[in-house]
């Protein structure tokens, strides 16, 4: 796909359509980045409420915990536990995004629950330690505590061991990739593939998307930069490949897991997705690179009434069978 289309910000119908019953419905609202971050989580949950019904069947839901480990430095967490009708043996992890700074595994449930049923594998969210006030990297850490012991804490709750996928959406992704990089560094056992959606991996503002979408629609240029300025609190992190990924050496981007990738095409984040793509097909690593026409960040929340994210979920279900050879 060329550049020309990537970047030509031009809304599917359907898209539009959603976008004006969605402003219709909601009137003006603030810009959380904008609130104190307790006003700000609030507005997001009631704004995600309307992603969150008709929730598909599970075999099971619940909820189990993490330990807290202080040699980790991860607080105790909360995994949400979706296991489809039939599931099979393994699991994803999948780490919601929200700017580093908002939403919960009940904000992204129902696109949660479609992943599972896509892929045929239950679904486990971590419920992370959210920034301002844990800033990088906290969540970070309880993303890579969940991921050690997903199997051993989530038995009894239906999850058998198998293949083991990493996934999330915009700063789930950047944490769901910054996780294989800190367990690479440590010597640990990486997962065995992971599924990115529309990541945000570098602090840098400039790239083409970034300037294309500097002011949205949904996402813009200043709240990216507010989001991050949450995350990164007082450290430097733009050289860090552990909260910016595209920092990380050729040799730990190589040697990373098979891959998938889906990015908006109208997002200022498209060229983070794009950029990494591109560094790892330099590598000659076949990646699957999937970007949607005509939708904005965060469409894969709007399961219930666009069928873009539909067919994207089944898209990226598939990708996991492949990756896990599944059926």
């Amino acid at each position: 796909m060329s550049n020309d289309i990537e970047l030509s910000g031009v809304l599917s119908d359907e898209m539009a359509a959603l976008i004006e019953r969605v402003l219709a419905e909601l009137g003006p609202l603030p810009d959380p980045t904008m609130l104190p971050p307790a006003q700000g989580r609030a507005q997001s949950l009631a704004a995600n409420e309307r992603c969150n019904v008709n929730l598909p069947a599970m075999e099971n839901v619940t909820e189990v915990m993490v330990a807290e480990d202080p040699s980790l430095g991860s607080a105790r967490c909360r995994l949400k536990v979706l296991v489809p009708p039939g599931g099979g043996a393994g699991a994803i992890l999948f780490v919601h995004g929200g700017g580093f700074a908002f939403c919960s595994p009940e904000t992204h449930e129902r696109c949660a629950r479609v992943l599972a049923l896509e892929s045929g594998l239950p679904v486990v969210m971590p419920d992370y330690r959210l920034a301002p006030e844990n800033p990088y990297p906290a969540g970070l850490k309880d993303v890579v505590a969940s991921l050690r012991n997903l199997f051993e804490v989530t038995a009894d709750a239906g999850v058998r061991r198998g293949p083991l996928l990493i996934s999330g959406d915009s700063a789930g992704a950047n944490l769901a990739l910054a996780a294989m990089l800190h367990e690479q560094a440590e010597g640990r056992a990486l997962p065995d593939a992971a599924l990115l959606f529309y990541g945000c991996y570098a602090r840098s503002f400039t790239s083409p998307s970034y300037v294309r979408f500097s002011e949205g629609p949904a996402l813009t240029r200043g709240k990216m930069q507010r989001y991050w300025s949450f995350y990164s609190g007082e450290c430097a992190i733009e050289e860090d490949p552990l909260a910016c990924p595209l920092a990380a050496s050729d040799a730990a981007l190589a040697a990373l897991p098979p891959l998938y990738l889906m990015a908006a095409a109208v997002d200022p984040l498209l060229s983070d997705t794009l950029g990494l793509s591109q560094r790892l097909k330099a590598f000659g690593r076949d990646d699957e690179l999937h970007i949607v026409p005509g939708v904005i960040h965060g469409f894969l929340q709007n399961t219930n009434e666009l069928s873009a994210a539909r067919e994207a979920l089944a898209v990226a279900g598939n990708a996991a069978r492949r990756l896990t050879r599944r059926p």
